[in-house]
């Protein structure tokens, strides 16, 4: 398999020494594999598609991100294998959302996260904005399924909102969001939208449609958001 590339200030010992990590003893690389192998990779991947969330969040409203937060309120008893599931975290931004996690202090561990995107053209744009698309729509599917399998529409676009997709204004990719989300996803059978009875003003239940359901399990979708 190829070498591992860990974010600064991630990497177990022997790859980037960090040397001031408050643990008892920083894992090398061989022993976090190890200790993976111990772990329930569905478990492994909800806490990845956590820290996913959790960095979007504190990136939205503009918040460095301390390490020690990090393993606070995400990782807590998964340290054993933190440089992994961190990593395979900023690949997550990195490929669905064109984010990067950087550190911008390296004594105090602190991050931010800056947009990458690529500038495309052409033929590279239309596949580069199908892929978007998809990325989209993975994970609506993922906040669905972690929602119970079932999700208000206001608590929907309120998690759009944190990732710098609004309903109200055109995306540079995705065009017009709401549109995108509510007809095309539901026209092409991915999403369900059906009225939540006896509310004033009406809400609105998403739920997986029946080509999501029949195309991908809970299993892939929570594979695709920790993906590597």
């Amino acid at each position: 398999s190829s070498p591992q590339r860990y974010l600064p200030g991630f990497a177990p010992q022997g790859d980037d020494g960090d040397e001031d990590f408050n643990l008892s003893q920083t894992p090398t690389y061989s022993q976090v594999q190890r200790n993976l192998e111990r772990r329930s990779q569905d478990q492994v991947n909800q806490k990845v598609s956590e820290l996913v969330q959790f960095l979007l969040v504190k990136d939205q409203k503009k918040i460095p991100i301390r390490r020690a937060d990090m393993l606070k309120k995400v990782i807590r008893g998964y340290k054993d294998v933190y440089s992994e599931i961190v990593n395979r975290a900023g690949r997550t931004l990195q490929q669905v959302f064109g984010l990067q996690l950087v550190e911008i202090d390296t004594k105090h561990h602190i991050y931010i996260l800056t947009s990458n995107l690529p500038r495309a053209e052409g033929e590279n744009l239309h596949r580069d904005n199908q892929t978007a698309k998809l990325g989209l729509l993975i994970v609506i599917l993922s906040f669905i399924f972690m929602k119970g399998n079932s999700a208000k529409d206001s608590t929907v676009w309120e998690f759009l909102r944190r990732l710098r997709v609004h309903p109200g204004e055109r995306h540079e990719v995705f065009g017009d969001v709401k549109k995108l989300v509510t007809e095309e996803f539901v026209r092409q059978k991915y999403l369900e939208i059906t009225p939540i009875p006896l509310t004033d003003p009406p809400e609105f239940k998403y739920q997986w449609g029946p080509r999501a359901a029949k195309e991908t399990s809970k299993k892939d979708v929570l594979r695709f958001v920790a993906k590597v």
